[in-house]
């Protein structure tokens, strides 16, 4: 019997509580891009990135124009790198653990799609003028090689009401972001100064 004390520490513990895996679940999963799963993929104008390295597990937004990340064949993703704030976490864990997560989003969908698989970090120019946009190069592109894909089912996105215009949450009732750092910095950072020039700056760094 399980010590509902100690929590759980062991796979027959959880198989226990959760029951048999239904077929359905294993039969989604595939080792490539299969054709029913490219639409998904240049459909999806959003991608959080999963990483591991040293310092712990990170995850990361990605977002460009549908179909942003290039199927290059059916083991192979590129996703180009755009500018940010240079923090390059995803990045720096590759170099050390270049296994990688990638879960696409796409508006108004109840299904997402899962890839599991490696990553290198790319540089050769003409891969990089394959993603520019606005004359504008990403400085690098992930090759991902590609190891587990499945599609998630519509639950989650249903009980978050993720798509739906009414549980949309006014942006006033969050901090602002030079709220957090005015708070964050003990007030060095002139918080309504950052919140003032945020979107002009948004504009001329995004690409």
């Amino acid at each position: 019997m399980t010590d509902e004390k100690r929590g759980i520490t062991r796979e027959a513990e959880l198989e226990a509580i959760y029951g048999a895996v239904a077929r359905p679940s294993l039969t989604k999963e595939t080792d490539h891009i299969h054709p029913a799963y490219r639409p998904f993929i240049e459909a999806s104008p959003f991608v959080a990135l999963a990483t591991s390295g040293p310092g712990g597990l990170d995850v990361s937004p990605r977002g460009d124009p549908a179909g942003f990340i290039t199927i290059e064949d059916a083991k192979t993703l590129l996703l180009p790198d755009r500018r940010g704030n240079n923090r390059i976490d995803s990045l720096r864990n590759i170099l050390h653990d270049n296994r990688v997560a990638l879960l696409f989003l796409i508006p108004g969908t109840g299904e997402t799609l899962r890839v599991n698989g490696t990553a290198e970090i790319c540089t050769d120019p003409a891969l990089l003028s394959r993603f520019a946009i606005n004359r504008q190069l990403p400085k690098t592109v992930l090759r991902i090689a590609v190891e587990r894909v499945f599609f998630q089912c519509s639950r989650a996105i249903i009980r978050a009401k993720l798509w739906d215009p009414a549980a949309q949450i006014a942006r006033d009732r969050l901090p602002t972001p030079g709220t957090i750092l005015h708070q964050l910095s003990q007030a060095e950072i002139d918080g309504d100064a950052y919140d003032q020039a945020l979107p002009d700056r948004l504009k001329s760094t995004l690409y």
